[in-house]
């Protein structure tokens, strides 16, 4: 699902040292433009990753980046901002990049509805990055989720991230989403909750926090590990890094490197300060957000939403297959087992 939206810290569309701007292709529409790109001095096997532009998703790259992990594992890596997970994931299928890192419903819907011939190999996110919330009008009448019956849910599109996981919250709870009302308000969530526009919405970071600020109750937050062991069954695999098969074995030391390179960062970042991996961002990306908020933000969740290590946990994915599934949004019959590649991480 596309994360850039007003309920969540995005890139903003301005000029980004070192990255370069991809054009000639429609299935690069998606991509933030760069204008004015300069050449990379590193030296290593330069590649280029696309990514989400949401900041919590990007944390584990820009701290490898900023950090020199990727130098130190012999690699060049150029990263990609690109507006949403499908995005990313276009432009890897499409040979514009060498990898894209995406939540991982982007990549099992990628290989089981369009049977792109990708594999996903590390994990740098552990938790989707939503929150089920209620506007603040309705804090004291809506405490849980069976009480979405007869309400009305915002969501980004059907079929998107959050209301597939809704759908699985929902069938969790034991309640009938055919008496749900979804309400596809893209952009504007964060405003539909605060005017009351909607009973229910699913959101993202800063948006939660804002809520909150509000009065709004929080029925389900999936960017805490508590909470998604009650309503989750444990780890919802998240972010991770996918590859084009075929190339799998030329590019096999260069993958293991890469993998080497984000567990360091996994390491580090558990290590630092909620400020410190705010600078570990380009200033051009945190343009116009309030940096103490987003250090606080990023030092609150960090725990819950980043692994340790880069290793693939198959059962957190089958929950996010579980919850793909219970939306519809996966074709029947189609098994997950040639996704993942677990071959890459401890090689």
């Amino acid at each position: 699902m596309s994360c850039c939206d007003e309920t969540t810290a995005c890139v903003p569309s301005t000029d980004l040292s070192r990255r370069t701007v991809l054009k000639g292709s429609m299935i690069l529409a998606g991509l933030i433009s760069v204008l004015r790109p300069t050449r990379s001095h590193a030296q290593g096997k330069r590649i280029k990753l696309a990514y989400c532009s949401q900041l919590l998703c990007g944390v584990p790259y820009e701290v490898a980046r900023s950090a020199g992990l990727f130098k130190n594992h012999g690699l060049d890596v150029e990263l990609i901002y690109t507006r949403g997970g499908q995005s990313a994931m276009q432009a890897l299928v499409g040979g514009a990049v060498d990898y894209a890192a995406t939540a991982l419903d982007v990549a099992i819907q990628a290989y089981a509805n369009v049977g792109a011939d990708i594999r996903r190999f590390a994990v740098t996110g552990r938790l989707p990055l939503f929150a089920v919330v209620t506007a603040p009008k309705t804090a004291s009448t809506i405490t849980t989720i069976k009480q979405l019956e007869g309400k009305t849910v915002g969501v980004s599109a059907l079929g998107n991230a959050d209301h597939a996981l809704t759908l699985y919250l929902l069938k969790q709870a034991g309640a009938d989403a055919g008496k749900v009302q979804f309400a596809t308000i893209g952009v504007n969530l964060l405003e539909a909750l605060r005017q009351g526009q909607i009973d229910v919405g699913l959101v993202q970071e800063p948006a939660l926090t804002l809520l909150q600020q509000a009065g709004a109750r929080v029925l389900v937050n999936g960017m805490s590990m508590e909470d998604a062991k009650t309503y989750l069954g444990g780890s919802f695999d998240f972010m991770g890094v996918t590859v084009r098969a075929k190339e799998i074995e030329q590019r096999r030391p260069e993958m293991v490197a890469l993998a080497k390179a984000l567990a360091d960062a996994l390491a580090a970042l558990h290590a630092m300060t909620g400020d410190q991996i705010v600078a570990a961002f380009p200033k051009e990306m945190t343009t116009g957000l309030n940096l103490k908020e987003f250090g606080e933000i990023i030092g609150r969740h960090r725990a819950s939403l980043y692994p340790d290590n880069v290793a693939i946990d198959l059962d957190a994915a089958k929950r996010v297959e579980q919850s793909l599934a219970a939306g519809g949004l996966l074709k029947s019959g189609v098994s997950m087992s040639g996704l993942h590649d677990t071959s890459i991480v401890g090689s």
